[in-house]
């Protein structure tokens, strides 16, 4: 078996929720939905799209960076976004602005609602560490 590690960034929902941000397992690495929570673990951005999802992608580099690696490494993320019809064009925006050139799987999912009143982004990813960065 390969040898795992888990990555939290020790904020409040972690232990709430009993989940880890990341976990390594032999060269991939599963990310949990990441969302606009700061690094004190407070949610901001209740209920505005892009601002959230500009944090997101903050927090999925903060992930990126514990591995030592970058978005040319992600493999496939899932998006799940409240009310899609409103919100799809700046989620193609917003993905194509993080990822550049890189092309990853992806699948988009509309959402009634997500965990947190006004959250209306959620992002998991896996990364490939034998991928060049």
């Amino acid at each position: 078996m390969a040898a795992s590690e888990v990555f939290a960034f020790g904020v409040p929902a972690e232990s709430d929720f009993g989940y880890a941000q990341a976990i390594r397992s032999g060269e991939l690495i599963h990310v949990s939905g990441q969302l606009a929570f700061d690094e004190a673990g407070e949610f901001l951005h209740a209920g505005d799209f892009a601002a959230q999802l500009e944090r997101t992608h903050a927090n999925m580099d903060r992930v990126l960076g514990h591995y030592g690696a970058t978005r040319n490494q992600i493999v496939s993320q899932t998006l799940y976004a409240v009310d899609l019809r409103h919100n799809a064009v700046a989620a193609a925006e917003g993905n194509l602005a993080y990822f550049g050139d890189h092309r990853p799987a992806a699948t988009v999912v509309g959402v009634t609602e997500l965990t947190l009143p006004g959250q209306v982004v959620e992002i998991a990813f896996v990364i490939d560490t034998k991928l060049p960065a």
